[in-house]
């Protein structure tokens, strides 16, 4: 019990990070705002799954450095080990693993 939790505590903050970031690209770009979340312990670590109604696949861009957004799934590419988007029927499932 103690090596799982500890294997786990160390992926805390950049889960909590990526999945925040997630969230809020769904309360800002989906219409009425609702997601559902996926939280998978593995045997490599952690899986997180965020699926809305909006279909199309997300991509990490560049932001121009005096804009105010824009910078959420870059961060999530940085505090993650993988991330990716994938479609669905009647929308989208955007999801991230972090290894222990």
């Amino acid at each position: 019990m103690f090596l799982t939790r500890w294997r786990l505590d160390h992926l805390a903050d950049a889960s909590t990070l990526a999945l925040t970031e997630l969230v809020a690209n769904v309360v800002r770009h989906v219409p009425g705002r609702r997601c559902t979340v996926l939280i998978l312990r593995e045997p490599y670590g952690l899986r997180v799954e965020v699926s809305d109604a909006v279909a199309g696949a997300v991509v990490a861009k560049a932001a121009d450095p005096l804009a105010e957004s824009g910078r959420g799934l870059a961060l999530v590419e940085a505090v993650t080990d993988r991330w990716g988007c994938a479609e669905a029927a009647g929308g989208k499932t955007v999801w991230f693993e972090c290894d222990t």
